[in-house]
């Protein structure tokens, strides 16, 4: 991964960081370095998650999927982090996969029956994730899951995968079921845990180079060092925290590619849930190129300067030729292929941003491949644990939704919590027809 911050200079975009507001901040990034390299050392909970290239096995990974390796589908049940890297996996390297990948990561009654319509059950592989294995969305749906496979006299058991923490229901289940089952791993949250089990278990069903995976994360690993002039992710982390800093509050993560798009939905996670506590933090928001040109450029261009655009170049990929026109209109692009219009729209819409002065930064992929997928997953990880550093925050926690976890047990009677009783105290006014 390499990482272009040149448009988000304060010579060329409003908001925007000086270099020598940069070289002074670099001073901070030398200091945040020395603390994530010591709590990788000490195995630290969250900076764990940065020793994940080393510390993930791939072959214990195949050995627990080896009974479901010829799977036409695979349904993942899990939520947030539990399911959002398995699914930017999975979904980034779709082509190369004949197996279907399922993921129920919502309790939509009509989306869940929807999505369990029509597979091949006795083909059908199930990958329950949960680290306490009490997760409500994700017990509610396995039950729901186990229970279509047993009414169509499929054995569940004999289809299930089961990654989870030491203790807990589901290691329960896994152990009076002798369920091939894996470790969610000590120290490492679940929306950092793309590289692990967590996040590499659908990977392998749906036959993915998972040590190509583990060597591009590895290979940006060795990039980590105490510069953001040297490492693309710390220069990412520290650019996106220098222009909120200056009132560019929201990060709009747009990826050139469809087969990234979920990659998306998994930094929105990694962003928010890391970085948003004591007020502080960037909103992420979500973009596709070309798709949102036509729908959120008019806004980026011309509303409020509270934005960084991040773009992701995808780099090579496979393209089609467009047929020739007689519509004289047209006839420029029967000389030209889809890729190559792509490219020209994405430096367009880069070039129409700095025209106006609005801050953007750009991530290159060399292509969408393991290798580079894997990196791409590792620097985002690291730019944000950088970036909680420089924020004086705990990148690690998340507060906020361990109350709503709470409330919602309340409300289904799981408990007693007061989070629960608050819900009856919200405040009315209503507009009826």
């Amino acid at each position: 991964m390499n990482v272009d911050i040149g448009n988000a200079l304060a010579s060329v975009a409003s908001p925007g960081a000086s270099r020598d507001s940069l070289e002074r901040l670099d001073e901070q990034v030398a200091d945040a370095h020395e603390r994530i390299v010591a709590g990788m050392e000490h195995s630290e909970h969250g900076y764990e998650a940065l020793n994940l290239p080393e510390r993930t096995d791939p072959d214990e990974i195949r050995a627990a999927v080896e009974p479901v390796a010829d799977a036409e589908a695979l349904i993942t049940v899990g939520i947030g982090g539990s399911a959002l890297g398995a699914a930017t996996i999975t979904d980034a390297l779709a082509d190369e996969s004949d197996t279907e990948a399922v993921y129920l990561d919502n309790v939509d009654p009509k989306w869940v029956s929807n999505h369990l319509e029509g597979l091949p059950l006795e083909e059908t592989a199930i990958n329950v994730v949960s680290r306490s294995g009490t997760t409500a969305e994700t017990l509610a749906n396995f039950l729901v899951v186990r229970d279509v496979f047993e009414a169509a006299g499929v054995d569940w058991t004999e289809r299930t995968i089961v990654t989870t923490g030491e203790s807990g229901p589901l290691r329960n289940l896994a152990d009076r079921h002798d369920l091939p089952s894996l470790k969610v791993p000590d120290g490492v949250p679940g929306r950092f845990s793309a590289l692990s089990a967590v996040g590499m278990v659908a990977a392998a069903v749906c036959g993915h180079d998972l040590e190509a995976l583990l060597e591009g994360a590895a290979a940006e690993r060795e990039s980590l060092t105490g510069s953001l002039f040297d490492c693309p992710a710390y220069a990412y982390g520290a650019m996106a925290y220098a222009l909120d800093q200056r009132g560019a509050a929201v990060n709009a993560m747009v990826p050139y590619a469809e087969s990234l798009e979920t990659f998306a939905e998994w930094f929105a996670q990694l962003w928010a849930e890391s970085l948003g506590k004591d007020d502080l933090g960037q909103t992420p928001a979500r973009a596709l190129g070309v798709t949102d040109q036509h729908s959120q450029l008019q806004l980026y261009r011309a509303g409020p300067r509270d934005k960084l655009v991040t773009f992701v170049s995808p780099g090579e990929t496979d393209d089609r030729s467009i047929p020739d026109t007689d519509v004289d209109e047209l006839a420029y692009l029967g000389d030209a292929t889809l890729g190559e219009l792509l490219e020209a729209e994405f430096e367009a819409t880069e070039a129409s941003l700095a025209a106006a002065g609005r801050p953007n930064v750009r991530l290159e992929l060399e292509t969408v491949d393991e290798y580079e997928l894997g990196g791409l997953l590792y620097g985002m990880e690291a730019a944000c644990v950088l970036a909680g550093e420089l924020y004086g925050i705990n990148t690690f926690e998340q507060p906020a939704v361990e109350w709503a976890k709470k409330a919602t047990r309340g409300l289904l009677g799981g408990g007693n919590f007061e989070e629960a009783d608050a819900v009856a105290e919200k405040t009315e006014l209503r507009i009826e027809r």
